[in-house]
């Protein structure tokens, strides 16, 4: 008597109809995720190329978002720097016309309570925010309001009113990455932006004999400038010459205490690093101020003022009608403060414009890279659903036939 038995047929027949059923569902995948690389097997050479691609495109599309954000900013930057610089040419309008000796004191003190309206709109829009709620004129700082007015008795107004603005910002310092490993700055400082004249600062202090008693180190505009045990105020001025600070510094020949000197309109800043004192033993600064505020020695000369101190000076010399303060060092300072602000705008301009260009290259590269990526990893769709139903009809016919076949036990070979 034979043994007789299915389980060859019928394990036969499962093992094919799971094979097919496979190819069924890789095909469906495929489809759902539209590529033709589910698994590495699929194609290994084209997974590697389309993965350098995702990364590639993946970097594009964060530069592409990063020169959005940068020319918004510039933009919201732009406008209000054009609208303070439309204030400040009414001011000097003003100051054109007081300066004129027609006028009594009484018409001076009408214009200079226009000024010192305009001033505090001055004010305003230098501690203006974008959309996103963050100080534009604040450098890295920014959540914090960047000027902060001081009020105080002003001669011919009534109450108290702003008798000098502080600057509580910082240095200009965030960049963003707008193409691989070239970044662009954000910021536009008020230190900058709102400042007048070049800023000096006399040390009154004798230091021709000075030398560091140790090693140590201060900050000069945010460049750190190294000091070894021994250097004197002559190798100390030239330290900073060589920092790449726009400030410069020489030695006074009569007091012979260290000079710092801005290269342009801004507001210095200094202090030493922990630990070390020597820009107080120059006396340069007092000591470091809240949150890096410079606090300079009372007995050091700081000559060198803000947009706000000279309009806060020409009002005070309408007020009292000073025709020759407003004619000269008052319509200067207005100048001054007017061709720094312009100087600005441009700058703000140039930014944009480099941005932009990137921008628009950004978005001519990415299409290409997308294209580079579908070629390698792309799915054509009419082939897929073809194929797809070809599979499907073909598993279908193999359930049928299985179905047929399968059936017959040992009882149907006793018959």
């Amino acid at each position: 008597m034979f043994r007789i038995s299915t389980n060859m047929p019928n394990d036969d027949m499962q093992y094919r109809l799971r094979r097919k059923e496979t190819e069924l569902a890789d095909i469906q995948a495929k489809i759902a995720n539209q590529t033709r690389l589910n698994n590495l097997r699929d194609d290994p050479l084209a997974a590697s190329h389309a993965v350098r691609y995702e990364s590639y495109l993946a970097r594009l599309e964060r530069f592409e978002k990063n020169n959005l954000d940068a020319r918004e900013r510039f933009n919201f930057v732009d406008g209000y720097l054009r609208q303070a610089n439309d204030i400040m040419q009414r001011i000097r309008e003003i100051a054109v016309t007081g300066a004129n000796g027609v006028y009594t004191q009484e018409d001076t003190a009408k214009m200079g309570i226009e000024v010192n309206e305009l001033l505090k709109e001055l004010i305003s829009i230098s501690n203006a925010t974008g959309k996103d709620g963050k100080q534009l004129f604040a450098g890295d700082k920014a959540f914090t309001q960047p000027f902060r007015a001081v009020e105080g008795v002003v001669p011919g107004l009534s109450g108290s009113d702003i008798v000098r603005v502080e600057y509580r910002g910082a240095g200009s310092s965030r960049k963003t990455e707008i193409t691989d490993n070239t970044f662009a700055e954000l910021d536009l400082a008020g230190s900058e932006v709102f400042w007048a004249e070049k800023m000096q600062v006399f040390s009154n202090y004798d230091a021709s004999e000075y030398q560091a008693a140790e090693a140590g180190s201060f900050f000069i505009d945010g460049a750190e400038v190294f000091v070894n045990a021994g250097d004197g105020v002559f190798a100390i001025a030239a330290k900073i010459n060589d920092s790449g600070a726009p400030v410069k510094a020489h030695i006074d020949p009569e007091t012979r205490g260290i000079v710092l000197e801005g290269l342009n309109p801004h507001l210095i800043r200094a202090e030493d690093a922990q630990g070390s004192s020597i820009l107080r033993d120059l006396g340069v600064v007092q000591e470091n101020g809240e949150q890096g505020l410079t606090v300079w020695n009372p007995n050091a000369t700081v000559a060198g003022g803000s947009l706000f101190d000279v309009t806060i000076g020409l009002r005070d010399a309408l007020m009292r009608g000073d025709a020759n303060y407003i004619g000269g060092q008052g319509l200067g300072g207005i100048d001054e403060a007017m061709g720094n602000l312009q100087a600005r705008i441009a700058d703000v301009g140039a930014r944009y414009e480099r941005v932009d260009s990137a921008w628009k290259r950004i978005n001519e590269e990415i299409p290409n890279v997308s294209e580079s990526l579908s070629r390698e990893a792309g799915l054509d769709l009419a082939t897929a659903a073809m194929e797809l139903g070809v599979m499907d009809m073909a598993h279908k016919a193999a359930l049928q036939t299985a179905a047929r076949i399968l059936p017959p036990t040992l009882l149907d070979f006793l018959r």
